[in-house]
């Protein structure tokens, strides 16, 4: 009989490590961001640095909560799904509340936090896509085989949009419903079933889209600015001008003509135009490219997260893909007039406080998902005897344990209220 303790690597001891590619191309948006905000905005203030300063501060905040999230485990962040939920419904009845809510040209979708204040929509989504991701999980059976199942989501959209059309903030309505729907295809929801939902939704949502004035001005001005140049297509006007000057290789930094209080708000949502003004047709596809990259990474994680049986990782990186793919894409086609101007910022580059720290957290949430699959695949390829422990990972004695001994139970397929949840284990590898 051996005495000597058998060497081995505790499951618990390895680690994981951030997506490069992702990491990488975060890093790249959001210096992009402090260059662009920057050379947009040195003509707009007094002082020249006001609107880089306060983006700089904001984007070394959203590092911070970043770094948290990262550092935090997903199971703990699925634990508060119900109460994330309650703070949607908060944060937006919250705007209504005298002395805290803030009125903006109209629009009441700020709180004021005394140092700034903030737009309750960008944690909105965040939190929403945690809960959905959350309730696909726990009925990812009922949703595709029961309509109660698959209406309870929708419901919660419909409730919250109906809040957001009250401030009204039309674009984010229209951008939650798409997430919905989007990480409702993707949870595996009956299409023909899902199809009804959206014949009967689509004329209502038309129907509220042409209801304002407001609203009916930019879709003729979308059609053609250059009929009343100086009022309703003013800004498109201006935007497809600076996009028309850079060419292929751009003014050269800096050198935007459009910025210089022809193009409004060219620090948030039209900040594309000076991008495309000022580097050209090969910088604009450029900025496309890398969000087409981070976007497919997240897909990317999003479906090797499903296939190692980890649907709450997995459906959390199909939300962000989608929230980061769908704004980027309204923004971009708002600047390059093929979409009515809805007021959605570029992520990670627009200037924009409310924003840029809640797309950080967003981001840090999915690091942290890659990370935790990055440490799951190497727990079973430990256990499968295809690596050996690393270097960093710490070498402990542990003997032969009752959990090696007994055959581990088949995992069951599925998630449901009939069928109990199994996290994902490594006991056992077919």
């Amino acid at each position: 009989m051996n005495d000597s303790p058998r060497q081995a690597t505790r499951l618990e001891a390895i680690g994981g490590r951030y997506d490069p590619w992702l990491l990488g191309v975060v890093i790249a948006l959001a210096g992009l961001g402090v260059v662009m905000v920057a050379s947009s905005s040195i003509a707009m203030d007094s002082n020249p640095f006001h609107f880089l300063t306060r983006h700089v501060v904001f984007l070394g905040v959203g590092v911070g909560l970043a770094y948290w999230v990262m550092r935090t485990e997903l199971k703990t962040v699925e634990h508060y799904n119900q109460y994330l939920l309650l703070a949607c419904f908060v944060l937006l009845v919250s705007v209504y509340v005298p002395g805290l809510g803030s009125s903006v040209n109209g629009a009441r979708r700020w709180i004021n936090l005394g140092v700034s204040k903030f737009q309750v929509v960008e944690a909105v989504k965040v939190l929403y896509i945690v809960w959905l991701s959350s309730y696909l999980v726990r009925f990812r059976d009922e949703v595709n085989a029961t309509w109660p199942a698959m209406l309870k989501p929708l419901g919660v959209a419909v409730a919250l949009v109906a809040l957001l059309l009250l401030q009204p903030d039309f674009g984010s309505s229209t951008l939650l419903l798409a997430i919905t729907a989007g990480m409702l295809v993707l949870g595996g929801v009956n299409l023909p079933r899902m199809s009804a939902p959206i014949v009967v939704g689509l004329p209502i949502f038309a129907f509220i889209a042409i209801l304002e004035p407001y609203r009916m001005r930019r879709i003729t001005s979308f059609m053609n600015p250059w009929a009343d140049q100086l009022g309703s297509g003013y800004q498109l006007s201006n935007a497809l001008m600076a996009i028309g000057r850079g060419e292929w290789m751009g003014v050269g930094l800096g050198g935007s003509v459009q910025k210089l209080n022809y193009l409004p708000e060219a620090h948030t949502d039209f900040i594309f135009s000076v991008i495309g003004e000022e580097l050209g047709f090969i910088g604009a596809c450029g900025v496309i490219a890398l969000y087409a990259l981070l976007a497919g990474r997240a897909f990317h994680l999003g479906l090797r997260c499903v296939e190692m049986r980890r649907h709450f990782a997995g459906y959390c990186a199909f939300g962000i893909a989608l929230w980061i793919s769908l704004q980027s894409f309204v923004s971009i086609g708002v600047n390059l007039g093929l979409l009515p101007t809805k007021g959605l910022t570029l992520p990670l580059i627009s200037s924009g406080g409310s924003s840029v720290l809640m797309t950080c957290v967003a981001m840090g949430l999915l690091l942290r998902v890659s990370y935790e699959l990055d440490r799951a695949e190497r727990q079973v390829a430990l256990l499968r005897g295809e690596a050996t422990p690393s270097a960093e990972a710490p070498v402990v004695a542990d003997p032969p344990t009752a959990r090696e001994k007994a055959p581990a139970a088949t995992p069951k397929r599925g998630t449901s209220r009939l069928n109990p949840r199994v996290e994902p284990t490594f006991e056992r590898i077919a």
